[in-house]
């Protein structure tokens, strides 16, 4: 599975909007899934003007959810030292 195809997966069809940035149904983090696919083909412009896509996620638990880029947490590996 390429994360960056221009085709969607399947599995993408049911997947649902997570509020939060984890799977809806079981809370993992979206670093736990299985599968991931980013809807590259439609941008969205936010508030501030920069570009936001749909990321899409099928969990462990096979719950398939999708949040906007620019709604996932920092990474802790971006994150300065304090």
């Amino acid at each position: 599975m390429d994360a960056f195809s221009s085709t969607p997966p399947v599995w993408t069809q049911t997947a649902i909007h997570a509020m939060k940035f984890c799977c809806p149904k079981c809370h993992a983090s979206a670093s736990k899934a299985k599968q991931v696919w980013i809807n590259r083909r439609s941008p969205v412009m936010g508030e501030d003007g920069g570009r936001k896509w749909q990321e899409f996620y099928q969990c462990e638990c096979d719950q398939s959810w999708w949040a906007w880029s620019s709604d996932r947490p920092q990474s802790e590996l971006t994150k300065p030292i304090e």
